[in-house]
Formats: C-alpha cells, structure tokens, sequence
C-alpha cells in the first residue's frame, strides 16, 4: 500500500500547510482531518496542532514531521547536504518558527481571522501596537534578501517551506500585503514559489 499522510489539525493552518507541502514534495497523498487544537480529539501532549499519522507512526511538531517526510519519501531533497548551507536553511527556519509565526500570528493574522470569519471586533489598538515589529522583521528579511539572497540562492529547500506559509498567511491581511509590497526582495521570491505545484496545490480555501 502507497504511504499515506494523515494530518489532524486546523484546516486553514500555516503549520497544516506545511505538511501539506512537504507531502506534495515527496509525491505522497495527504488528508487533513479538521481537528482544532483545543479539541478534545487532538493528541498533542501541548495542545498544538498538527499530529500526524505516516508510515505507522503518530509524530508531532512540524520541523521533525516535515524532515521524515522529506527523509522517508523523498530522498532528503529538501534538506541540503552541504553543512554550511543547510545550517542557513535550518537558521531560517527556526527564524520562520521561533520569530515570524508568532509576532505575524498574535499580532495580526489571528485578529483578522477573528474578525473577519468569527465576526469579533477587529483589535485595532492591538494591531497598531505590532506593526512597528512586523515592519521591522519584515525589513530584516528584505535586508538579508538583498545582501546574499538569504536561502533563496540553494534552490527550493524546507527554508522555502517553512516561510513561504508564515509570510501568506501575513500577506492575506491588508497590512501584511501594503508591508510585503514595499518588499522588492520578499514580494518576487513569493512570485517564484506561487508557480511551484507544491504551492499551488495547497492554497487555502481562502486566497483570492
């Protein structure tokens, strides 16, 4: 029987999507089970979102469940042999997890999604309070970008993964789109990783 990924987890999900990608990458097949993360359906120990089932193994945390994605399915092609290189797409994607996701997220996707799908009042004040930060990161991405390509010069790799979804998640918001606009740098590389199938084929539901 052909491997098969099973993702339990949020179904417009940056992290969901992730797996999403990965799976694509590695020309496996893939089913997202909506399971919210506090549900009492979702197993994670923390309560994060996804859990995924593959090759017999329930794992969690989406670095380790992309890498044996990658690893099982797919020859490793998404992580670079060389040490130096691939210590400067796994430095973007801790930066991706540890940095963007959080101050993009908190900040000023989740009150959209709040606003916009649940119908709360959009937190203005708490938007106004973040977006010198995010403008910030956004200008450390660009300058990195324009400097040395940043992980842009190796060819599509998990840095690609794991950005790509952190930043459209932040550009689907008015903000995030006039910011990552003004990102010469930013704005063509999310051209470029549009035109990929991996990325095209797992759109959200909610992408104009």
């Amino acid at each position: 029987m052909s491997a098969q990924v099973r993702i339990f987890g949020t179904v417009i999900s940056t992290y969901s999507r992730i797996v999403q990608i990965v799976s694509e990458e590695a020309g496996i097949s893939h089913e997202t089970i909506a399971t919210p993360a506090q549900s009492p359906q979702n197993r994670h120990p923390f309560g994060k979102v996804p859990v995924v089932e593959v090759d017999g193994l329930e794992l969690i945390e989406s670095v380790a469940i992309a890498n044996y994605i990658d690893n099982a399915h797919n020859g490793g092609e998404l992580q670079l042999t060389d040490p130096a290189v691939r210590a400067v797409s796994d430095k973007w994607v801790a930066i991706a997890n540890n940095y963007l996701f959080p101050l993009f997220e908190n900040g000023l996707v989740m009150p959209w999604i709040m606003h916009t799908v649940a119908g709360f009042p959009l937190e203005r004040e708490k938007i106004e309070a973040v977006l010198p930060n995010i403008s910030r990161a956004l200008g450390f991405v660009e300058a990195e970008m324009s400097v040395d390509g940043a992980w842009t010069t190796n060819g599509f790799s998990m840095a690609d993964v794991f950005l790509y979804p952190v930043l459209r998640g932040l550009q689907l918001t008015p903000q995030g789109e006039v910011g990552i606009a003004q990102c010469d740098h930013i704005s063509q590389w999310m051209k470029t990783c549009e035109k990929r199938a991996s990325i095209q084929v797992t759109r959200w539901e909610s992408e104009p």
